[in-house]
């Protein structure tokens, strides 16, 4: 686990802030803590962030428009647990309806604190390795001409080059040509390591060509 991924805490007591921050630090994971909405959305970066603890009542916006507030900044969409009294369960409940991985009522327990905060910066590491790969994938298939896209779509649905060659009005010996460019560019090697290639960046095997 990338425990570099900070930690975002957002409550607005000073005693709770302190406390969950010495918690967590003590657990291994980098901690950043805020007493206010303003100054956490202005230091907020979704790439550095594993997690974000948000209080359902702070003075400057609710748990729930905070929760919104970095729904519409994140396309990836950060792990976020809800920390609320009991008068709150209700508010954290709708919370969870919109997205948020957990939620804990306070007292917070520390251990179970520390299990569900370990869980979620997991899972946010494992989504930013994904986007990761997605990216370098989109960028070498980035490359390749429209023609060798069209081929590339074919060999992904693991059609021969002869089929292929028909499909598109080449010759076999074009098609041969057009594959080993795919190849060469994506650095892929094989065809099983293309198809992975493809998937990363989000094309389906199932879907690559028109019915």
């Amino acid at each position: 686990m990338n425990k570099s991924l900070l930690v975002q805490i957002l409550d607005d007591d000073d005693a709770v802030r302190d406390s969950l921050s010495i918690l967590l630090r003590g657990a291994g994971f980098a901690v950043r803590t805020h007493g206010c909405a303003k100054t956490f959305f202005e230091e907020y970066r979704s790439d550095e962030t594993g997690c974000v603890l948000i209080d359902m009542r702070m003075p400057d916006a609710t748990g729930s428009e905070v929760q919104e507030r970095i729904g519409r900044m994140d396309n990836d969409k950060v792990p976020i647990i809800i920390i609320t009294g009991h008068g709150n369960i209700r508010m954290a409940v709708n919370a969870m309806k919109r997205g948020a991985i957990d939620f804990l009522e306070k007292p917070v327990d520390p251990q179970t604190l520390v299990d569900y905060v370990d869980k979620a910066v997991k899972r946010r590491e494992y989504e930013l390795r994904e986007q990761g790969k997605a990216n370098e994938a989109q960028a070498k298939l980035g490359v390749l001409t429209p023609r060798e896209r069209d081929v590339l779509k074919h060999l992904i649905a693991g059609r021969p080059n002869k089929i292929i060659a028909r499909e598109l009005g080449l010759s076999p010996r074009t098609v041969e040509i057009h594959r080993a460019r795919v190849m060469e560019k994506t650095g892929a090697g094989s065809l099983p390591r293309l198809v992975r290639m493809a998937l990363a960046a989000g094309l389906d095997p199932e879907n690559a060509l028109p019915a």
